[in-house]
């Protein structure tokens, strides 16, 4: 895994690019690439691609980058991990394509050569590049289907600015840094910045499963190459039986999960004590893996509670026979770490701290690839969201109709019930929301409500950002994609992958992964995998869905520890409660009037004190 860095002064004059800024932003991102860097700069200076290297594939010097091609014609600078690579290079020497490497990055310019932008078709991975076409004098742009891997630029008219997080572009004197109301209001409802939105109103990310040209003409609209709800719209092959849809689900489980071993380094994997990644390891030993270095985390605060992962964790792992010694995390470390936490935090995010500790403790073990389960429960439908939100649907619909009954009750609530309870303010907003997926997904993740924000933002803020996001349009048309069926499986699926896995999981476990140099995969994340099992869940339903994620805890040859099956779902939870309760650096949350009720949920005060203090 790598950080990204290119500059196109593309409407200028004969202007070249700001040499002093682009090296900022490289020496910027210095921890996500440990093993080296680069710049290369176009003759005529008005184009500069830079690289910092986190070598996992090809280990030589050879594979450094910015890589140019046969001739100089191409030059490419690439962050992520083409899983497929070796397929593409012996299909591409057949073509007659002399590699000088055995890495990624040069499939990518034999691909850029042959195929142009139609390129991304034949990808299986997670990356995000630039590629500069000297013949074409264009730069291109591409960021995988899911967005596993960031991509963020600044357009001022006439230059173009592009890197790997937002904190590496604001080293350009060029771009503002005056915050955006719609990535504030974005943050404050869902935990996390909203793409294409960031917190600063000059910089966007480029779309997940989207490309970008750019030329003497400027940045075109960005191409979408992938759709996501498509393949959740898909129904499986009629007369396909059960028994054969569970095994063509563990048959894509074990080829993903092949797929992403690839690496010229020990790879390692994050151990809780749940499903999704009990399923990983017990496939590793299936595939003959008899070593393996896994990463758990513990919690003094959690011993012997249900929410003691380490516990479990080593159970799963006797039962498969790897070796498991938890790295217990205390109030002391998260004291000692947040400052880092927060210099490393790309945009507020609530729920990164997690992924900072365990990468933090691979890098310890010494490791620079790591596996995540991360992904299983949008994938096989474990969160609450699937059983809620249609609940909700079939009790609100309804009432939510009738005109001015949502926002009157919610009225009255919000004046005489919840100031009298320890209610959470969402229950006010049930009959005006809870009647359509939208507005009951917003209940389901939403953090603060939109009736709330004038009282953190104030209210030309709120309204002005609700105005930019319109947060309710957003998720009605991921939902709406979805086929109009009786199942709601798909439609719940989508918006999970689109807006909570996409916007925060996946960019927390980036930044806090190359905090530590550390390439975080996910095997449970793949889009080859998603257009195999995703149509046998929409039309299996329950069979394969539900308590337990059957369709995925049922694609082993030996069965996970009953004590795993059988256990409430909690997450990857830590103890913030007693952590922030007892640090002086939340103390400014207490005295917010929304936020000073005994009941208030840990997050919504780190939301606060993350606005406040993340630039």
């Amino acid at each position: 895994m790598c950080g990204i860095v290119a500059v196109y002064n593309y409407g200028d004059g004969e202007s070249g690019v700001d040499r002093e800024e682009v090296c900022a932003m490289v020496a910027a991102m210095e921890h996500r690439g440990p093993d080296g860097d680069g710049v290369w700069y176009q003759d005529q200076g008005r184009v500069a691609l830079g690289h910092r290297r986190l070598a996992t594939i090809d280990l030589h010097p050879r594979s450094n980058q910015p890589m140019l091609g046969v001739g100089g014609r191409h030059v490419v600078s690439f962050n992520g991990v083409i899983y497929n690579y070796l397929e593409l290079g012996h299909s591409l020497a057949a073509k007659g394509y002399d590699f000088n490497t055995n890495s990624d990055t040069e499939v990518l310019l034999a691909l850029w050569h042959i195929y142009g932008e139609e390129m991304v078709h034949h990808l299986r991975g997670m990356y995000a590049f630039a590629i500069w076409d000297s013949q074409r004098q264009g730069l291109f742009l591409a960021r995988d289907p899911y967005g596993i891997k960031p991509l963020y630029y600044a357009d001022d008219g006439s230059c173009l600015r592009v890197a790997s997080q937002v904190k590496a572009l604001l080293h350009s004197k060029a771009i503002s840094r005056q915050r955006d109301v719609g990535g504030e209001v974005g943050f404050l409802l869902f935990g996390s910045v909203p793409e294409p939105f960031t917190i600063y109103r000059d910089i966007r990310a480029v779309p997940a499963g989207s490309t970008v040209w750019i030329d003497s003409y400027g940045m075109s609209s960005p191409r979408k190459f992938f759709n996501l709800e498509e393949n959740f719209a898909k129904l499986a092959p009629k007369g396909l039986s059960v028994v054969t849809a569970q095994e063509n689900i563990r048959q894509a489980l074990i080829d993903s999960l092949s797929r992403h071993l690839t690496s010229d380094v020990t790879v390692g994997l994050f151990l809780s004590g749940g499903i999704d990644s009990g399923v990983l390891l017990a496939l590793l030993e299936e595939l003959g893996r008899d070593y393996l270095p896994t990463i758990t985390l513990a919690f003094a605060e959690f011993y012997n509670t249900q929410n003691d992962e380490a516990k479990v964790a080593q159970t799963v792992a006797k039962q498969y026979d790897m070796e498991n010694k938890p790295h217990t995390i205390t109030h002391k470390d998260f004291t000692e770490d947040w400052p880092a936490i927060l210099k490393h935090m790309d945009q507020p995010t609530i729920d990164g701290v997690n992924s900072w500790f365990v990468s933090k403790s691979a890098k310890k073990m010494g490791l620079k690839v790591a596996l995540s389960g991360v992904g299983g429960d949008e994938l096989f439908g474990g969160y609450p969201s699937f059983v809620d939100i249609p609940r909700w649907n079939r009790w609100l619909t309804l009432p939510a109709k009738l005109p001015g009954l949502g926002r009157g009750v919610r009225q009255i609530m919000e004046r005489f019930l919840l100031p009298k309870t320890s209610l959470s303010p969402k229950m006010a907003g049930m009959v005006e929301y809870g009647g359509s997926k939208e507005g009951a997904y917003l209940l389901r993740r939403g953090l603060f409500m939109p009736w709330e924000l004038p009282n953190l933002l104030g209210f030309e803020a709120t309204l002005e950002g609700l105005e930019r996001l319109d947060p309710l349009a957003n998720i009605r048309q991921i939902a709406n994609t979805a086929p109009k069926s009786k199942k709601s499986y798909a439609a719940i699926a989508c918006m999970e992958s689109s807006l909570y896995l996409k916007n925060q999981l996946l960019r927390d476990m980036d930044w806090a992964g190359m905090a530590h140099g550390l390439e975080i995969r996910t095997p449970l994340v793949d889009t080859t995998l998603t257009k195999t099992v995703a149509p046998l869940l929409n039309t299996f339903g329950s069979r394969l869905l539900g308590s337990g994620k059957p369709g995925l805890a049922n694609s082993l040859l030996k069965s996970l520890p009953s004590n795993v099956l059988s256990r409430r779902k909690n997450g990857f939870d830590l103890p913030y409660n007693h952590w922030m309760q007892n640090s002086a650096e939340f103390e400014e949350t207490m005295r917010v009037p929304a936020l000073s009720n005994g009941s208030c949920h840990w997050s919504r005060r780190m939301a606060y004190h993350l606005l406040k203090n993340v630039l």
